[in-house]
């Protein structure tokens, strides 16, 4: 079936490449919008959408984004960057885009891949860029959205023979995504999922826990989506959240909070543990991960890392996995910290939530026998919630580990009877 591919371009500096890839997937049988970024000169070639209509959809106009881009250009690619976004929604919304492809360089890659990035999870999105091999670049392009990013190896500048062959196969694969897409997990329009969709956290430490809640779900008929609490892949799953792909969240690793109230590496931004209550969907949650700072490598120890001397890491118990890899327990002022501030987002929830505490361990790390091992201290965490928690917002104490059966039995038990009282 024909798909519309929407090219995020700037035609008054790309316009010969934009024109070969355009022409390599008309002969894949798709159609192609031409969506113009120019910040300079009129182009040689007109956009399907020109970068005037771009500006306006911005707040804008061309000629004051010409203007600015010389000496004020971050200014000028906002203005272009929020009409694309404008631009590239309404027409997912109105079934004109079904893929979106950009080529460029740094300021071509930053501008379209923040378009990307405002399209829902699925929508097939591809980045042909001569910096997508930069480590300081490439994350920040990426960000947690589904972006595919081929590397040019070469400049794409003119159309020689390396750029012909990387533009073929680049609309070879974006005219492969589209005709491959199911569209399955664009929950408003495309199709309907026949099972509910549940989300859980995890991270090494709660491995046992997590491999066991999916398969209960799965054997009671749900379809199960994990997601490593590392912080990016915890934010990308509160984004998707927000796009209503779940029914409802298992989140045993919430820690993503705590990391990123005291600085650890899993930090996983400021709306983590937010996404599920705003948009009323049932929740349980675990403290799973708020009994450690991921703090490593080691050698920030060693050269006076302002995390390790603000808070006295060396001075505590330590988790080393490896050079790189570093657990420091937190202490009863932090887990105080910490339980105010997880209250204070659970308590703006609009849908159900549950919260379960396993005595025994809030992973393996904190078991007795774990190098992480201070149950007092986790007690502290344990009153301090239930002071600041609302009175509807059940808290429950189990005598086991996180890793148990029990626990993990309670927690899909748990969920599972707010999502059928919820509908």
């Amino acid at each position: 079936m024909k798909k519309t591919i929407v090219i995020l371009c700037t035609l008054d500096t790309k316009w010969k490449e934009i024109g070969f890839l355009k022409d390599v997937i008309l002969k894949r049988g798709h159609q192609v919008i031409l969506l113009d970024l120019s910040l300079g000169k009129e182009p040689p070639i007109s956009g399907d959408i020109t970068s005037a209509e771009v500006a306006a959809a911005g707040g804008s106009d061309i000629e004051t984004v010409r203007k600015l881009a010389p000496k004020a250009r971050s200014e000028a690619t906002k203005i272009m960057t929020k009409g694309a976004i404008a631009k590239a929604k309404e027409m997912l919304k109105t079934g004109k885009l079904q893929g979106v492809i950009s080529i460029g360089g740094t300021s071509n890659t930053t501008l379209a891949t923040n378009v990307m990035k405002s399209l829902p999870f699925g929508v097939p999105k591809y980045m042909v860029s001569s910096s997508a091999s930069v480590p300081a670049l490439a994350a920040n392009f990426i960000g947690t959205s589904d972006i595919t990013m081929m590397h040019s190896v070469v400049d794409i500048s003119g159309l020689n023979d390396l750029v012909r062959d990387i533009l073929t196969r680049a609309g070879g694969s974006i005219s492969g995504m589209v005709e491959e897409t199911s569209g399955i997990i664009l929950r408003e329009g495309v199709k309907k999922r026949k099972k509910p969709l549940i989300a859980i956290t995890e991270f090494n430490f709660s491995d046992m826990a997590g491999k066991l809640a999916l398969q209960y779900l799965e054997e009671k008929g749900y379809d199960v989506i994990p997601f490593h609490a590392q912080g990016m892949g915890d934010r990308a799953m509160e984004e998707l959240i927000e796009q209503r792909l779940f029914d409802g969240v298992l989140d045993l690793v919430p820690a993503g909070v705590s990391e990123q109230l005291l600085g650890g590496n899993r930090a996983a931004g400021p709306t983590r543990l937010e996404a599920a209550g705003k948009i009323g969907i049932p929740q349980v949650v675990s403290p799973c991960g708020f009994e450690m700072i991921s703090c490593g490598p080691l050698s920030r120890r060693d050269h006076g890392d302002p995390l390790w001397v603000s808070r006295n890491l060396t001075a505590r118990k330590l988790f080393l996995q490896d050079d790189f890899r570093v657990q420091a327990r937190t202490t009863k002022t932090e887990l105080r910290e910490i339980a105010a501030v997880i209250a204070q987002k659970l308590n703006k929830a609009k849908g159900p939530v549950k919260f379960l505490i396993p005595l025994r361990g809030w992973s393996s790390l904190s078991i007795k026998g774990g190098p992480l091992y201070e149950p007092q201290t986790d007690k502290v965490f344990n009153e301090e919630i239930k002071k600041h928690l609302r009175p509807d917002i059940k808290v429950e104490e189990l005598d086991v580990e996180l890793n148990s059966v029990e626990f993990v039995q309670a927690s899909v038990n748990a969920l599972i009877d707010m999502m059928e009282k919820a509908g």
